[in-house]
C-alpha cells in the first residue's frame, strides 16, 4: 500500500494544526488578495453532517459583508451540497449589492451543488479547477429520511399515470404504484422546480448572460435544469461542460497560476477539514472574521 504521508504531504501539515484556529488561515487570505487584487470570502457547508444553505446563512452574509471593504469586488470560495434556492438568491443579491464595482466572482475547487450552483450562477465569473463540480438545480425532496430528486419523482408519477391510461387490461399494478404518490405533492414539486429555474435564469439574465433572452438561457443551461443527461441529481457537471453551457468559466492553470493555486488550495483544504472533521457544519470567513455554525 502507498504511503499516505508521501502522497498527501499537505494532509500531514493540516493534522499538525490541531486547533485549526482562524489565525492559521489568515496568511492565505492575505496572499490571495494580493494576487487577485480583490477581497476573498469563504463559504463552506459540510458534506458530512446534515446541513443546508438557508436563511440563517443570509444573515451571516449580511453581517460579514457590512464589515468588509469590497469596493474592488468580491471573490467567494464556495463548497456546499446545496439547500434552499431562495436563500441562494438572497445571498447572491447581498454579494452583488455590497460589491462596489459589481465584480462578484465565485471560486470552486471541490463541489458547489444544487443551491450552491445557483450562487455560482449569480457571479460574473466562475473560477474552477478541471475537476471541480457544479450540479443540477432541481430541488431535493425529503421522504422517509431520504432525499429524492423532485424531477425524478414527477417523471416517475407521470410515466405511471400515462401507462395506466394507455393500458386496456389489468390496471391494478399501476394503481398500487400510483397510491405511493400524492397528486397535491406532485404539483407542489412542479412549482418548486419552476421556482428554481426562474431564480437561475433571472440571476444569469442579470449577470454573465445579460445579452441573451430568457429562452436562450434556459436552452443553454438545460443540463442543470432537467437532469436527463446527468441521470441523477448528484452527478457532477465539470468545468468544460459548464463552459459548453455558455457559463463564464475560468479554469485554473496550476502551472501558470502556481502561486494562486498553491494558496487557494491550502486555504480550501483547511476549511474543508474544519467543516467535515471538526463538527463545524458551516463556516463563513475572511481574513479578519470567522463565523461558524456547530453541529
Amino acid at each position: 500500500m502507498s504511503d499516505p504521508i508521501k502522497i498527501y504531504p499537505e494532509y500531514i501539515k493540516v493534522l499538525s494544526e490541531l486547533t485549526q484556529h482562524h489565525d492559521s488561515r489568515k496568511k492565505y487570505y492575505e496572499r490571495l488578495e494580493n494576487i487577485i487584487n480583490m477581497p476573498v470570502l469563504s463559504y463552506l457547508t459540510s458534506f458530512r453532517y446534515p446541513v443546508s444553505i438557508d436563511d440563517q446563512d443570509v444573515v451571516l452574509f449580511e453581517d460579514i459583508l457590512q464589515k468588509m471593504d469590497v469596493t474592488k469586488g468580491l471573490a467567494l470560495l464556495i463548497n456546499s451540497p446545496g439547500g434552499s434556492g431562495e436563500s441562494a438568491e438572497r445571498i447572491v443579491n447581498i454579494c452583488r449589492s455590497n460589491s462596489g464595482t459589481g465584480k462578484f466572482k465565485s471560486i470552486v475547487l471541490g463541489k458547489a451543488k444544487s443551491a450552491a450552483t445557483i450562487i455560482c450562477f449569480g457571479a460574473e465569473e466562475i473560477i474552477m479547477t478541471e475537476t471541480a463540480e457544479l450540479g443540477p438545480i432541481d430541488p431535493q425532496v425529503s421522504l422517509e429520511d431520504k432525499l429524492y430528486s423532485a424531477y425524478n419523482l414527477i417523471a416517475t408519477f407521470e410515466e405511471l399515470f400515462d401507462q395506466a391510461i394507455k393500458t386496456q387490461g389489468n390496471l391494478e399494478p399501476f394503481l398500487q404504484q400510483l397510491q405511493r404518490f400524492d397528486a397535491f405533492d406532485i404539483e407542489k414539486f412542479k412549482s418548486w422546480m419552476a421556482l428554481s429555474q426562474d431564480i437561475a435564469i433571472k440571476l444569469l439574465k442579470t449577470g454573465m448572460m445579460s445579452g441573451q433572452s430568457k429562452d436562450q438561457i434556459k436552452k443553454n443551461i438545460n443540463k442543470f435544469l432537467i437532469p436527463k443527461e446527468t441521470k441523477t441529481h448528484s452527478r457532477p457537471i465539470y468545468a468544460n461542460e459548464c463552459a459548453d453551457c455558455g457559463l463564464n468559466i475560468k479554469i485554473i492553470n496550476k502551472v501558470e497560476q502556481k502561486s494562486f493555486w498553491k494558496n487557494i488550495y491550502r486555504l480550501y483544504f483547511r476549511l474543508y477539514n474544519v467543516t467535515n472533521n471538526m463538527k463545524i457544519t458551516k463556516i463563513l470567513e475572511n481574513k479578519e472574521i470567522s463565523l461558524t455554525v456547530s453541529s
